[in-house]
């Protein structure tokens, strides 16, 4: 049954269901973000499910919660596909072509077992999310957001390389597997090196370049945000340089007067 608008003609029920979802996923009122807040939490109890999975598969209910999280994730992805301005936008998101890989390593887990780790980017779409920078400026953590989400992005890559190692080195031994990857992961992250265990053949030597040389640039760039002198996000009105120091009086690239809201603290 269509609704109707006045202004704007009749409305289908499908326009009506995308007006729906659009004010759940990007409205501000009490009920949308409600919404936002228990798709997050709904998120983060997969990620759990995600990382506790070398330690569940030898259980009988781990194909159940496995297709759980499959209809979920499909759901979220049908939904996020209504919301999109049109087929072409959606298509263009990496975030929905890594939710495509994921769900078809959650429908088939046997066969797509080597890419398993790609679930683990399920963690940097949470910290993207607008509900994200909501919950850090209530808390009074605006001022930390670059640090944070410098620490998501190394925790994303921390996990995604365990998890290619896991998968590809030590799958079939199972969870002390797991712990090992992990363990050689932050040993070659941290330049460590400590040399009991390394992976074999070439793809063990390039896993370990791949590892070194992101890992520590990552590394890098969390210590350089903890360091470094906060600036806040004020484009400038000539230049247009996007960040300044919160008591900045003038733009340091083109010395244009700023005026800088802040809240007198």
């Amino acid at each position: 049954m269509a609704e109707r608008d006045d202004s704007a003609g009749p409305v289908t029920t499908m326009q009506a269901l995308r007006r729906h979802l659009r004010g759940l996923y990007f409205g501000s009122d009490p009920r949308a973000l409600a919404f936002q807040l228990a798709m997050m939490v709904i998120d983060l109890a997969i990620i759990v499910f995600f990382i506790a999975g070398p330690y569940l598969r030898a259980g009988n209910a781990y194909l159940l919660v496995d297709y759980v999280v499959a209809a979920i994730i499909t759901l979220e992805t049908v939904a996020r596909m209504l919301v999109a301005p049109n087929l072409r936008y959606w298509l263009a998101r990496p975030m929905t072509w890594i939710d495509l890989v994921i769900l078809a390593t959650l429908l088939f887990p046997n066969q797509l077992a080597n890419f398993a780790f790609l679930r683990a980017l399920r963690i940097w779409s949470i910290s993207q999310s607008r509900l994200f920078s909501l919950l850090l400026r209530r808390q009074g953590l605006s001022d930390y957001e670059d640090t944070i989400q410098a620490c998501v992005n190394f925790l994303v890559f921390l996990f995604l390389v365990t998890g290619f190692v896991y998968s590809t080195f030590f799958y079939g031994e199972n969870v002390s597997g797991f712990v090992d990857a992990l363990y050689f992961t932050v040993a070659t992250v941290t330049t460590t090196g400590f040399g009991d265990i390394t992976l074999p053949g070439t793809l063990g030597k390039l896993t370990s370049i791949v590892t070194m040389i992101i890992g520590i640039s990552l590394f890098v760039r969390l210590a350089q945000t903890i360091v470094k002198p906060h600036k806040v996000p004020f484009p400038c009105p000539q230049c247009g340089l996007k960040r300044h120091d919160a008591d900045a009086v003038h733009c340091k690239a083109c010395g244009h007067v700023l005026n800088i809201p802040d809240e007198g603290t």
